[in-house]
Order: structure tokens, then C-alpha cells, then sequence
């Protein structure tokens, strides 16, 4: 589906409607703190959705609820998804304008408007803690001026008007401005669509003879969902190819309200609600036996994992056997872990696009965790490729970025190969920052990005007067043997120092060296190290294989300086024109020495 296409399903405008939202904030002002805005905004914008969704069958459900009410609970509640059209429904006499029509019972009449949800809708309530707040509400008489501004003509929600896409972005935006006002990252808790629809391109680039056909069903998983949108945009794509095609969805998430707002959207779109789960990824696995087609995912990074170490060290223990097994990165940084739990998901034909800052290349020593995770990943041959997006495209930080696509069956001619695209470049300037985001993948941009994917070569792709490159190199151009070159001790006469016939090594002058897998060692040694140390020696023993991914050398294009003479010119240029301002300044004649 192209951009046009999909702008048409937005019905409403985003940005309109999260202002209007917001604007309960000038009813809140006094009574909360600005950084406490979203502990209202977030749960009756939720709440607004599920009521305005309800509302076209709402009699029909209160007509099902009295002919069931003596039903044993699993056969009514199946009655009552039907008639509502949802698999969650709500019995209450009332509504928004029924609340309003009696504002001295209005917290009372709330409460039981809440109690009615389906009990399936009181697991996403409880995790807003929002009970609380409506006492506080209706102590300061402000809970009626809350709900009337939600019960505006111009506030409604249901997804007639308002699709799953909008109401993603509505979510967005709503979440960023409440993780802004309370200084905290919104980035944790999502990522631009901009972002999302390239991973998700690129996830689907080579799989539309798969999505094609009859009876297609496939599963996506997201593993840090925030408030789902990964999720909702690969169904989108998905029936972009196959409109009839199944995709069942799956997720954890940290943080309570952004996993109520994940599965609330969930319901609505008809997705099943127990395929949420609330809890830390890594120490409490949500889905232990799973696997699915894709995962799709932008886990925290720079993020330490210290309340998750018991159980993380536990599992990795258990080798084979467990997630993380392969190696354990250190403990201020787990975004490897979540590398390993999402290849743990995937099924052995199944892709996962998963976002890493620079540090995912190339840190950790020989023989560290994040070494041998990325070790386990290139020599399974799983590595596809990985794409430098531009800075400034997240809305929480300008550095690095990176999509890596993991392929746990590549094509034939993929195999044993890593594709590198470099495109940092290929963005577009955008008219308003938003925090850290300066910049957009448009679609044209994206169109570029995927065509370099697809192509798999070594080539340069221009886009205006800039351009993207994509190089492709052989799994092994990634490793290295660290090997240690000893020197042999020698004593105060400058004779060997010998134990059991054999020259002991002088620690002191103990050096590594990084030999090329592409190399065999003693061939190296002799060429590149006994001419200028002949009597050093290499401890095999000692060796260890590493993996590291240098992306920013491999890219580096050499720029010759410029001539001596042409610098002088310069130099001159700049002496004469300050001179001149000189003269202006002072009215004096300076003159400079030739």
C-alpha cells in the first residue's frame, strides 16, 4: 500500500485530536501537576475508545445480558461478545451522557459504568490505577468537567471514525507529551511510524510470494510492544499483500499503562487479548515455547538489567536449554539479551527487525557475552543485514541507530553473506522538531532503503544529492582470532630464562594480536610478526575467536587533504578581510606583509 493509500484511512486529524484531549489538562491544572496530566489522559482516552466502539450495539448487549442473566457465566459471556461484536462488552445502564445527566451521583455512577466492562476490560483498568484518581476528581468537582469535555461531539473515538492507524498515532502522541512533561524518555515507550513501516518493509521485502494465497495465517511477536503500534502496522502491511490473509498477534510489555493502552487497542481490532502479556521480557518470559514468523521489536538500550539479573543469570545457566545460554552482555546494557530472547521466538523459517545503538557492533572484548552473541548469530548464518538509519530520527536521541534483520532461513543467494546498508543520508528535514527527532524516513526514502535491501548488492543508491550504499560482505569478513604473542624472559646476562627446556615469557612485554578468520595464524605470524620479533611465539592456548561489526570503517571514504598552496590562499583571504574591518572599525590604513 502506498503512502497516499494509507493516509486515506486516517479519518481524523491526529494531531487535532490529541490537542482536544489535551485540553483536559486546563480542567486538571492546579489540581495536579503537570507531569501527572496522562494519569487522566491516558486511561479516559482508553476508556472514551471502548465506550464510543460499544455504542452502536450497546442495546443489543443489554437486551442479551436479561434474556442470559441466569446463563452460567462461560455460555453468556459468549452471547454477550456476540451481541457487542467484540470479545469484550459492557452491561451498564449507562453512558457518557447519561453520566453527565446526573452530576450529583457521578462518581458513584462511574464506578458502576466501569464495574460493567467484560472481565477481560478490568485486567486493562486495574493496571491504569485509575480508581484512585476519580476520588480525586469528584473531591475537587472536577470529574464532571473531565467527562463532559470527553463527551464533546468532537472528542468521539469509535472506530468508525477513528481507525486502529489513528488512533496508534493518537496514542503516540498523547504518551510522548506525558513522558516529556515528566522528564522522562519517550522513547521507551515507542517509535515513530516513520520507523515502524521501513522494519516492517523490510521484514515483509522478501516474503510477498508467502503472503499470497489462500488460508495464510502468520504470527508476529513484539517483545517490548509499548503501546503495540509494531504490532498494528505489520497487520496493516501484511493485508496490504493479503487482505484475507490471518495475522495473530503477540506481545509483552513493562510498563502497566502502556500495556493497558496495547491491549485495549488489541480488543478493538479483533485481536485476542490473553496474547498480551504484562512483566519484564527477560526475567519473565510471557510466551516460554512460542515461536513465531516474525518478531519486530525496539528494545531499550544503554539500559541496565540489574532487576533482572537473578532470573537472567538463572536461565543463562541452563545453556541450550535457555535463552540466554550463548553469553551474557554487561550488566549496564541488555539490549543483546533481547537479541537473544527474540532468535529464541522465531520459528526456523521465521525474520525478526530488531533496533541497536552502535554499541551492539562492536562492544565487548574476545570471549565476552556481547562477542559471543554476536558470534552464535553470524555463524548460524542468521545475521541478513543490518541498515544505519539517519541521527536525529528517534524522539529521544540523536545518536546511531541501527535495523538488524535477523533470517533464520535465508534465500540461496544470501547464504553465508551480510548486506550493509549505509543510510544515514536518506532522510528528509522536518518543518517542527519533536524532542530529539529532527529528521523523517519518508516514503520515498523508505523506497530507496528496501530497493538497496532487495537488490543485494555492492552499490550506491542516489536520492537527490545524497546517497545510500549497500555493501555485502562473507560471514567470516566479521571474525577474528585474538591471539596472544609472547616474548621470552630473559635474565640480567640477557640469556633466555628456561623452565623444562622451554623460553618462559616476559609478561611485561605480552601483546594480542587480531588475526583476520580469513587467515591462518601461523601464516600471519610469520609474515606479520617473527620478522620484527623473532623470538616471540604465539600461546594458542590463549586464542579466542571474536566477532565485531566495524560499520563505520567499512564505510569510510578516504578524503585527500587539501594542498598546501590552497591552504595558504585561504589563510590569506581570511588576513585581508579581517584587515579590512579593521580599517572600518579604526579608520586606520593596516596593511599586511606580502
Amino acid at each position: 500500500m502506498n503512502e497516499s493509500k494509507r493516509n486515506m484511512q486516517t479519518t481524523v486529524n491526529v494531531q487535532q485530536q490529541a490537542n482536544l484531549i489535551w485540553n483536559v489538562a486546563d480542567i486538571l491544572r492546579g489540581l495536579y501537576k503537570p507531569h501527572e496530566y496522562g494519569k487522566i489522559i491516558l486511561p479516559m482516552t482508553v476508556i472514551k475508545r471502548l465506550h464510543d466502539t460499544l455504542l452502536p450495539t450497546r442495546d443489543k448487549v443489554l437486551k442479551a445480558a436479561e434474556q442470559h442473566k441466569d446463563m452460567n457465566v462461560t455460555m453468556r459471556n459468549r452471547f454477550l461478545e456476540k451481541a457487542s461484536g467484540f470479545a469484550f462488552y459492557n452491561t451498564s445502564l449507562f453512558t457518557f451522557e447519561t453520566l453527565l445527566a446526573d452530576p450529583d451521583n457521578i462518581e458513584e455512577n462511574l464506578r458502576a459504568y466501569l464495574n460493567g466492562f467484560s472481565d477481560n476490560m478490568q485486567d486493562i483498568l486495574a493496571n491504569f490505577k485509575f480508581d484512585i484518581e476519580i476520588s480525586t476528581m469528584a473531591a475537587n468537582d472536577a470529574l464532571f468537567y473531565v467527562i463532559q469535555e470527553f463527551n464533546k461531539k468532537e472528542s468521539y473515538l469509535g472506530p468508525d471514525k477513528v481507525t486502529s492507524t489513528d488512533m496508534g498515532y493518537i496514542f503516540e502522541e498523547l504518551v510522548r507529551r506525558f513522558s516529556e512533561s515528566y522528564n522522562e524518555e519517550a522513547g521507551a515507550h515507542f517509535t515513530s511510524r516513520d520507523i515502524i513501516y521501513l522494519m516492517t518493509d523490510l521484514l515483509l521485502a522478501e516474503d510477498r510470494d508467502l503472503l499470497a494465497g489462500t488460508d495464510v495465517v502468520k504470527t508476529v511477536y513484539d517483545q517490548t510492544m509499548g503501546t503495540s503500534q509494531m504490532l498494528s502496522a505489520m497487520i496493516e502491511r501484511i493485508h496490504s499483500f493479503n487482505a484475507d490473509a490471518e495475522v495473530r498477534t503477540f506481545g509483552q510489555e513493562l510498563n502497566p499503562e502502556t500495556y493497558a493502552i496495547a491491549k485495549a487497542d488489541t480488543m478493538i481490532r479483533g485481536g485476542d487479548p490473553d496474547n498480551m502479556v504484562l512483566g519484564s521480557t527477560l526475567s519473565n518470559d510471557g510466551f516460554p515455547g512460542y515461536t513465531f514468523d516474525y518478531c519486530i521489536s525496539n528494545p531499550p538500550f544503554g539500559i541496565d538489567w540489574k532487576k533482572d539479573k537473578n532470573a537472567v543469570q538463572a536461565e543463562h545457566e541452563l545453556g541450550d536449554q535457555g535463552r540466554f545460554g550463548v553469553g551474557l552482555p554487561k550488566i549496564s546494557d541488555g539490549q543483546l539479551l533481547f537479541q537473544l530472547n527474540g532468535i529464541s521466538k522465531l520459528k526456523d523459517n521465521g525474520r525478526m527487525a530488531i533496533i541497536h545503538n552502535g554499541s551492539a557492533l562492536f562492544s565487548g572484548a574476545a570471549g565476552s557475552g556481547e562477542s559471543e552473541i554476536r558470534r552464535h548469530v553470524i555463524e548460524n548464518d542468521w545475521l541478513d543485514a543490518i541498515i544505519q538509519l539517519p541521527n536525529d530520527v528517534f524522539y529521544n536521541t540523536g545518536i546511531s541507530t541501527y535495523v538488524w534483520i535477523i533470517d533464520k532461513d535465508k534465500k540461496p543467494h544470501r547464504q553465508g553473506r551480510v548486506q550493509l546498508i549505509d543510510a544515514s543520508l536518506i532522510y528528509e528535514s522536518r518543518r517542527r522538531n519533536i524532542g530529539s527527532k529532527r529528521v523523517d524516513i519518508t516514503e520515498e526514502c523508505r523506497n530507496v532503503i528496501v530497493q538497496a535491501y532487495g537488490d543485494f548488492l555492492n552499490k550506491e543508491y542516489k536520492w537527490g544529492d545524497r546517497t545510500a550504499e549497500s555493501k555485502v560482505f562473507d560471514n567470516l569478513d566479521f571474525g577474528f582470532n585474538k591471539v596472544t604473542v609472547e616474548s621470552p624472559l630473559k635474565d640480567e646476562a640477557g640469556n633466555l630464562v628456561l623452565k623444562k627446556k622451554k623460553p618462559q615469557p616476559d609478561t611485561s612485554l605480552r601483546d594480542t594480536e587480531d588475526i583476520p578468520l580469513t587467515e591462518d595464524i601461523d601464516t600471519y605470524f610469520e609474515r606479520e610478526i617473527k620478522p620484527f620479533n623473532p623470538d616471540a611465539w604465539i600461546d594458542k592456548a590463549k586464542t579466542k575467536v571474536a566477532y565485531e561489526i566495524p560499520f563505520t570503517r567499512l564505510f569510510y571514504k578516504y578524503v585527500a587533504p587539501e594542498r598546501t598552496e590552497d591552504i595558504a590562499l585561504k589563510i590569506k583571504a581570511l588576513e585581508e578581510s579581517i584587515v579590512r574591518s579593521f580599517e572600518q572599525l579604526s579608520g586606520q590604513d593596516v596593511r599586511v606583509d606580502e
